[in-house]
């Protein structure tokens, strides 16, 4: 009788685990909950012992706050250590479109000079091409997807490794992330340092804000505050000379116009991480330039290289940040009526030839079929792929593999 007691339990506690995972703010729930599980059904299986050692655990994690699933006790649930956090959210808003973006006018630099989307990565560990530099942060996976979590500090402060670790940000820039918003995370921000006069925060979040410079702003995102959280969001900064912009998804948020004693030499990536709502990024890049102004002007170019059309990893898939820079190539179009191109797709040496060729190939003509759809003219258009086998760069290097992967539009 003990034991169809502590069985039919079982079973309860197991429903009501499974209908406590739909909630996307809480971190860890689809891994701890799988373990849980199959803890669980072994349980009922094995024996009255097991089963309520099981049980016990169960309702210890039931009466505790949802924000607490990533402690110690659903790690060693998970089998990671107190500092490896998980989320697995499968209820999170749908991606932006390429429609949301028709308007966006970002154009980021033209030579890479740090890319990260942590696909490499190791789960459960620090990032290899970063630096920590105050408090923890940890790879883990989001949608299945690897991000860097910021779990703990304040601030907590992360750099990527350069080769030269000191003045390596250019007069003229644009950086580049994704942030995953929680309903109890704080606000990822751009930690600038200077020579002389102190650090520059810009900080993304429903408000878009500055602070330690000269002039401190902010302004609200104009977007849908009330489903701003459980997505991710893409945010953009564009220096050139003093003045900066600030991008928030499709908007353009913020403007700094003109920023005196605003000689930024680097960077860290940073805010107030906590375990149970830590700091998300993934796809981080920081280009040199930015801006590409050629709109109005007769196009003489023999060829645009550009790095702001991006695709999902291994994918032909464009995404919809990359309408600032097929806005601008439509643009020069319009400016310049005779003018036709060519869109070559190039890739990283990363995978097979016969792979990279199809890939970069089926990348031009995602391309050419997204500027048609933007009305430019067929017949001034056409596409070719050719893989890995025009490198600009050194693929020996992360930065090298970047600046390989790229479109260029080849005046024909």
């Amino acid at each position: 009788m003990k034991k169809i007691i502590l069985m039919t339990a079982a079973c309860i506690c197991l429903q009501t685990i499974r209908a406590q995972v739909n909630d996307p703010n809480q971190v860890a729930k689809d891994a701890a909950t799988n373990h849980a599980n199959n803890d669980m059904d072994n349980a009922a299986n094995k024996g009255v012992d097991k089963a309520e050692q099981s049980i016990g655990n169960l309702f210890k994690k039931k009466n505790k706050d949802k924000k607490q699933e990533t402690t110690n006790t659903n790690n060693q649930a998970t089998g990671k250590n107190a500092n490896q956090t998980n989320t697995q959210d499968t209820n999170s808003a749908p991606a932006a479109s390429i429609k949301t973006y028709q308007n966006y006018d970002f154009v980021p630099g033209d030579k890479i000079l740090f890319e990260d989307n942590f696909a490499d990565e190791q789960d459960g560990e620090f990032p290899s091409h970063w630096k920590l530099q105050s408090g923890q942060a940890v790879i883990n996976k989001l949608n299945n997807e690897q991000a860097f979590f910021l779990t703990e500090g304040n601030y907590v402060k992360v750099s990527p490794r350069m080769k030269n670790m000191e003045n390596y940000l250019p007069e003229n820039f644009t950086i580049e992330f994704d942030f995953y918003a929680t309903e109890g995370s704080y606000t990822p921000g751009i930690l600038f340092k200077t020579s002389e006069t102190g650090d520059r925060y810009i900080f993304f979040g429903k408000e878009v804000s500055t602070s330690y410079f000269p002039n401190n702003l902010s302004a609200t995102y104009p977007g849908d505050q009330d489903n701003f959280v459980g997505k991710w969001h893409h945010a953009a900064v564009i220096k050139t000379g003093n003045q900066i912009k600030c991008y928030e998804d499709q908007f353009r948020v913020l403007v700094m116009p003109d920023c005196e004693d605003c000689k930024v030499t680097t960077l860290d990536m940073g805010g107030i991480g906590s375990i149970n709502d830590p700091i998300i990024l993934k796809n981080f890049r920081l280009a040199e330039g930015g801006n590409m102004n050629m709109i109005g002007k007769k196009f003489t170019d023999a060829k645009i290289i550009t790095h702001g059309i991006n695709f999902d990893i291994d994918k032909a898939t464009i995404r919809p940040e990359s309408m600032g820079t097929l806005n601008m190539i439509v643009q020069i179009l319009k400016d310049n009526p005779d003018v036709k191109f060519e869109i070559d797709g190039h890739t990283d040496n990363s995978g097979t030839a016969s792979h990279n060729l199809t890939l970069s190939q089926q990348r031009s003509d995602a391309v050419k079929l997204q500027l048609l759809n933007m009305g430019v003219d067929a017949a001034r258009l056409s596409s070719k792929g050719f893989g890995d086998t025009k490198p600009i760069a050194d693929n020996n290097t992360p930065e090298g593999k970047a600046n390989n992967r790229r479109v260029e539009f080849v005046r024909q």
